[in-house]
């Protein structure tokens, strides 16, 4: 085992804003048997770790013991294994998720050899990230969309990590991709990862421009937003039967349950037929598939408000 006594490293000693976190040389990580150590080339930073940073639980077992070095997912090479584990791991270019273990920023992380995944050659370490992450967040919201040529999807927050991988997945399902985020900049980005209609959420006359190209409206829509950009979306769906999927920050915000789990269960995603139907507009009989938990009995599905 390459021997390697300390690191540099990013702590937390108390929970708080982001000045808490403070740049050390610590100790580095020994794998314990079954692990490898990685020397790190990217680290995930996402909203649940500024949140766990803040002391905020949300859907994690327990807050991380301090001082902690946050980050629960990384890329790198291999450098070090622990007993008993597979020798072939040392040396090669992985991406795994930590889970609620922390310890991403850092030079060197440890982790479990069943949780690694090779990355491919060619494959950047911080795309890997992204993949590991927000990728397997991402398609958990496909499994309720069967996109493809006859799709018409309505994308917000389309430039951002979950609607970046949407869009460039929906198009090349051969899905006609309306992206809708915020600024030319956005836009722009949104346009260069292949969506058809690329449009600025901002500009009070985006719903017009989408009914006046796709007066049939949508037949998909992937909330991640929530608030009156996605009321006004879910208006756009076709009349036929579509579906809305919402996730993120849409997901957290409308839920009722507290801590509630924002990952896909392993089960296989409802048929369109068990989805709730939409409690208003009944003339409407758009069908709502979510992963969120399901709300209160008072209250109609979130995944259903409509304006």
């Amino acid at each position: 085992m390459t021997t390697v006594p300390t690191m540099n490293a990013i702590r937390l000693h108390a929970f708080g804003p982001a000045e808490n976190l403070t740049y050390e040389t610590v100790p580095a990580p020994v794998p314990a048997p079954g692990q490898v150590r990685i020397a790190v080339a990217a680290a995930g930073v996402h909203l649940l770790d500024t949140d766990l940073r803040q002391g905020i639980q949300g859907p994690a077992p327990a807050l991380p013991d301090l001082p902690s070095v946050p980050g629960r997912e990384v890329a790198g090479t291999v450098d070090a294994l622990g007993p008993g584990t597979d020798p072939a791991w040392l040396g090669r270019r992985v991406v795994v998720h930590l889970g609620f273990a922390p310890g991403g920023y850092a030079e060197y992380a440890v982790a479990d050899a069943d949780r690694l995944h090779p990355v491919p050659p060619g494959l950047d370490p911080a795309e890997a990230v992204a993949m590991i992450g927000t990728g397997r967040t991402t398609l958990g919201i496909l499994q309720f969309a069967d996109l493809g040529p006859d799709s018409i999807a309505l994308v917000p927050a389309a430039a951002g990590g979950i609607g970046t991988l949407l869009v460039q997945y929906a198009v090349n399902a051969g899905a006609t991709v309306i992206a809708l985020a915020g600024g030319p900049a956005k836009t722009a980005r949104a346009a260069a990862n292949g969506a058809h209609l690329a449009l600025d959420y901002t500009d009070p006359a985006w719903p017009d421009a989408v009914r006046a190209q796709y007066p049939g409206g949508a037949t998909v829509l992937f909330d991640s937003v929530g608030g009156a950009a996605a009321r006004t979306a879910l208006g756009l769906l076709a009349p036929a039967p579509g579906t809305s999927s919402s996730a993120g920050p849409a997901a957290r915000s409308t839920s009722p349950t507290p801590n509630a789990p924002t990952s896909p269960p392993a089960a296989s995603p409802p048929a369109a037929s068990s989805a709730p139907p939409c409690s208003s507009r009944s003339a409407l009989p758009t069908r709502c598939a979510s992963w969120r938990p399901a709300p209160s009995p008072k209250q109609p599905p979130a995944d259903c408000a409509r304006p």
